[in-house]
């Protein structure tokens, strides 16, 4: 009876093992990305809270206040404007994004001989940088020396030469036209993932079926990309409202600081006013309004098959 306890007993003990070698190995894999995360989100949020409730200077000894940094948010008309213009921006911007992106993805959504070349060439805009994509459209839309002005000139379409980033309508217009050039291909490449995630054979029944080209795409295709549709649409609005860099360069927040965003003012307060404390409650406000968005963007283009 020793004997076959012991017997019984030893595997479940090396089996036991086992699992925990695996649980060991499964965590060392996973701790590099768990260290990355608390290093780089959890403590930088962590302390940008912290920092909220402080007068924090860029020199000096900071000052505990509470909530009063979000009282003075309250407050302040120029947040709100400029949380109102990227909100404006967001719904200028998207659109033209979606429907451009979408259609060049059914455009190269085919096994056409050579149709990878196009594929790059929508896509080459994406990883050049948005502070050197910025510049470049600076020096396209110079009133003396840019190339657009002159196309224009040249078609007989203007008389003469347009400031294009003087003005805040025209300044929208230009920046609008830059981020679509220089992030379409992005959700280009996701929407063309999407698709050809999806099996051929449906199309192929829905034909035999005597469906017309359009059928399949909006009762096939189309709700078939309501996942791909939803991340698209969150990394787009995301990115919209964290605009920066091209209105920083391309229009300094002018004319009349009519083109500040969002972002731009934390930037103003926290590193031309040295109001860190007062900025990071700005960015712990943005933050919220953010993950909000996204939730009820996800919920409205959730997939309903899967739950």
């Amino acid at each position: 009876m020793a004997t076959a306890s012991s017997v019984i007993v030893k595997p479940a003990r090396r089996g036991a093992t086992l699992s925990q070698q695996r649980m060991i190995a499964g965590f060392l894999f996973v701790l590099p990305a768990v260290l990355f995360t608390l290093a780089m989100f959890i403590f930088p949020l962590i302390m940008t809270g912290w920092m909220s409730l402080h007068n924090w200077p860029l020199l000096g000894q900071a000052t505990f206040l509470g909530l009063q940094n979000y009282v003075d948010m309250m407050n302040d008309r120029q947040f709100w404007a400029s949380l109102w213009f990227t909100t404006q921006y967001t719904l200028l911007v998207t659109p033209p994004i979606f429907i451009l992106a979408f259609v060049l993805a059914l455009l190269v959504n085919t096994a056409l001989r050579g149709v990878g070349i196009f594929r790059t060439i929508y896509f080459i805009p994406v990883v050049i940088g948005l502070g050197t994509s910025s510049l470049l459209w600076v020096w396209l839309l110079n009133d003396r020396v840019g190339i657009i002005n002159g196309i224009l000139l040249d078609l007989n379409l203007i008389q003469r030469p347009i400031i294009w980033l003087v003005d805040k309508n025209l300044a929208m217009f230009a920046i609008i036209v830059s981020i679509v050039w220089k992030t379409v291909g992005f959700s280009m490449i996701l929407l063309l993932a999407g698709m050809q995630a999806i099996p051929d054979e449906l199309y192929q029944a829905a034909e035999v079926d005597g469906a017309s080209y359009w059928q399949r795409l909006t009762h096939i295709m189309m709700p078939l990309l309501r996942s791909t549709f939803a991340l698209a649409l969150v990394l787009s609005v995301i990115g919209s409202y964290l605009a920066f860099d091209q209105f920083y360069i391309m229009t300094r927040g002018g004319p009349q600081n009519q083109t500040i965003t969002a972002v731009y003012w934390i930037f103003n307060n926290s590193f031309t006013y040295y109001k860190l404390g007062y900025g990071a409650a700005l960015s712990i406000v943005l933050l919220v309004i953010l993950g909000v968005l996204s939730i009820i963007q996800l919920r409205v283009l959730r997939d309903e098959t899967t739950y």
